[in-house]
């Protein structure tokens, strides 16, 4: 009797494995190299627009906070309420260190993507703007 009750708890445990990874979020971006724009404003201030480039792995696709910009300095920010809906991503930050809180949302549609957020500091408040746009694959030599 306790083997066929183990057995079946393994046939049901099996089953259930690829419901479980259906209600996983996937992740929206795609991986390769993508041209990456960033535009800050804050009050009296609109700061030109940082364009770059960054290969995004399928090590990276596989992690849905991947596809959340981040600057460099947010390596100690934490997110919180990361959301996929759809091909839409939305979250929150706690930076503690620099006392920043925020929130944001991405919107990817195929190889391109629109987005913003909104970051709250002791003294000040900044709205970011990004927009990106796969290029194709990346540089085999990098």
């Amino acid at each position: 009797m306790k083997l066929r009750n183990s057995i079946a708890l393994v046939v049901v445990c099996l089953l259930a494995i690829p419901v479980l990874a259906a209600d996983a979020p996937k992740n929206p971006m795609k991986a390769g190299k993508w041209e990456i724009s960033v535009q800050m404003d804050m009050p009296g201030m609109q700061m030109p627009a940082r364009t770059f480039t960054k290969c995004v792995t399928k090590e990276d696709v596989a992690n849905v906070e991947n596809a959340i910009p981040r600057g460099r300095n947010d390596s100690e920010c934490k997110l919180s309420d990361v959301n996929v809906d759809g091909n839409t991503i939305s979250w929150k930050m706690n930076c503690e260190q620099r006392q920043v809180t925020g929130e944001g949302k991405v919107t990817y549609e195929g190889d391109t993507y629109t987005g913003q957020a909104h970051m709250k500091m002791p003294d000040h408040e900044m709205n970011i703007k990004y927009t990106g746009k796969r290029l194709g694959e990346c540089d085999a030599a990098k």
